[in-house]
């Protein structure tokens, strides 16, 4: 199964989707995360050496290929269209981490129309950075893609300062010592097992 994490803004979570995508595959089978950007950021993000599962770049990948089940790309950022559908065709589903803020928002709106306009059906919006309660960005933001018609995750992922220490500290936030991690990383646990539903349709 292959997942490929896309995003056409800078700072809603990409890598830090990727990277926790690809660990909770990893706990029901072998996953690869495939470092595509060019600022390789999951690269250094594993450098420590703590992360469960293996980061290669693009140029490694097809001698790695054969020995994983599972594949997570992290691309690079805001890609050209014919990047746009080489992403969507090459992949079991496409997430598109968002923020939910007003540019974010608008610049997703032009990636979904990119994406309508190749027939493109194999991808969903993953609502990322969500302030707590009692803002109410991340429902408004849920409420309008959905009104529009846009696939997205039904779990949002928490604003929370534990996904920074697990930058820093190159592992996920789930071994993270910090009494928000574990709720960091159930949102990506949750993330994940409807992903794979998706994805699993997606590949029958």
């Amino acid at each position: 199964m292959v997942i490929t994490v896309a995003s056409f803004k800078g700072g809603v979570g990409k890598t830090t989707t990727a990277v926790h995508l690809a660990a909770f595959l990893q706990k029901h089978a072998p996953t690869m995360l495939v470092d595509g950007d060019p600022n390789r950021s999951s690269t250094e993000w594993g450098r420590h050496g703590k992360l469960p599962f293996r980061v290669v770049t693009e140029r490694e990948a097809a001698l790695h290929a054969r020995e994983f089940e599972h594949i997570v790309i992290d691309t690079k950022a805001r890609p050209e269209e014919e990047d746009l559908k080489e992403l969507a065709r090459g992949c079991h589903l496409l997430v598109i981490p968002c923020t939910p803020d007003p540019l974010s928002l608008q610049a997703l709106r032009l990636t979904i129309q990119s994406l309508q306009a190749i027939g493109a059906d194999r991808y969903r919006v993953l609502l990322t950075v969500v302030p707590p309660k009692p803002s109410r960005d991340g429902e408004d933001a849920r409420e309008m893609l959905s009104s529009l018609g846009v696939p997205v995750f039904s779990t949002s992922i928490r604003r929370l300062v534990a996904f920074q220490r697990a930058v820093l500290e190159g592992t996920t936030v789930a071994e993270v010592e910090d009494p928000r991690s574990r709720a960091g990383w159930e949102d990506y646990d949750a993330i994940g097992n409807e992903m794979l539903g998706l994805a699993t349709r997606a590949a029958a």
